[in-house]
């Protein structure tokens, strides 16, 4: 056999190899996460597929996360450790991202479980369909006593896998969870990657995937446990108030949905409401406002007279953000059935 055949077969083996065996990255933001990273790197170094790379950021830590680290990308090479250099996790996730050479890449926090068999998973999908964002079903456990609304919050994101309904639905919360997607690289950099400075970053995330119509393949299995603790960023980090959700929600709204051609309704006078008119006021965005307590119609709002909401009713067509943050409030009030199944754009922001 000639030198120059030789040469043909083994590049063609590798070449199969990388694409039946792609490398995956890992990227990983920890910040005083000593309590839980062994636990979570362990989960990293089980899983049933190995060929993967980690790249963790230490987001200037002061506890004992570094050396933790740094004793496993001792016995594995496949952990690389980073100090970020400018203070924040979308920084961390930059740098992280610069380091990983991988075709896929999937997030992790250093507070959380990887299911043994979740890369492995993800990996089959994305094979198939390299213009997609794969996710899975979630589970959240705490060290404590685990709240009732991240229960929920946990039921809806995995019913949106059942109902493939996450553009439908991207408005009312972040509907991909921050360390459960899983997407190629060339589909990652094409909306930005973690370039975009906007928090929430992961609620960012997915409203630029939905800008780029990227579709979502979820698989119904929990392939990832999300742990609740009193330190989690989530709880503590001023970027994940609720200010910012309802800034980066009106940003894409005025964006991506917003129609001028027809009429925008606010409908909801509670808090949620007067934050949300306020929002659209100082960005001058044209808007009705109605609501269905009786003992606030006539009134004015910031300059702008409050309707019944039987106005919804009407004919025209329209566009309407509905702002009531009342949990059971769909299930309650049938009119919310007629103007859903109404030919109106009806956004859920809550």
């Amino acid at each position: 056999m000639s030198i120059q055949t030789s040469l043909f077969f083994y590049f063609s083996d590798q070449m199969n190899q990388s694409k039946n065996n792609p490398l995956v990255s890992i990227v990983m933001p920890a910040y005083n996460a000593e309590n839980h990273i062994h636990e979570c790197l362990n989960s990293i170094i089980r899983q049933s597929y190995t060929n993967w790379e980690l790249s963790i950021v230490d987001d200037f830590s002061s506890d004992r996360t570094w050396e933790i680290v740094q004793s496993f990308s001792k016995k594995d090479h496949r952990i690389r450790l980073f100090k970020n250099t400018n203070k924040g996790i979308i920084p961390a996730l930059r740098l992280a991202f610069k380091k990983s050479s991988g075709e896929y890449i999937t997030r992790m926090d250093a507070d959380d479980i990887m299911k043994t068999t979740k890369i492995e998973t993800l990996l089959k999908i994305p094979t198939d369909h390299n213009t997609s964002c794969v996710t899975n079903y979630v589970e959240y456990f705490s060290d404590g006593k685990l709240q009732g609304g991240f229960i929920r919050y946990a039921n809806w994101l995995n019913g949106l896998i059942d109902k493939k309904a996450h553009w439908k639905a991207i408005y009312q919360e972040c509907v991909i969870p921050s360390p459960s997607w899983m997407m190629s690289r060339d589909v990652f950099e094409s909306i930005g990657a973690f370039q975009s400075d906007r928090y929430p970053e992961d609620y960012d995330l997915c409203f630029r995937l939905y800008e780029a119509k990227i579709p979502v393949i979820g698989i119904p299995q929990v392939l990832h446990l999300w742990r609740d603790h009193p330190t989690r960023a989530s709880r503590n980090d001023p970027n994940y108030m609720d200010q910012h959700f309802i800034d980066l929600k009106l940003h894409y709204f005025d964006k991506l949905d917003l129609d001028k051609s027809k009429t925008l309704f606010l409908w909801g006078g509670g808090p949620t409401g007067k934050k949300l008119a306020k929002k659209l006021i100082d960005k001058d965005i044209t808007f009705r406002w109605c609501t269905g307590n009786q003992s606030k119609v006539g009134k004015h709002i910031y300059g702008i007279k409050i309707e019944e909401e039987k106005v919804l009713l009407s004919s025209d067509k329209k566009q309407i953000i509905f702002a009531i943050k009342q949990s059971d409030f769909v299930h309650k009030n049938p009119f919310f059935d007629k103007i859903s199944s109404s030919s109106h754009q009806l956004f859920r922001f809550y």
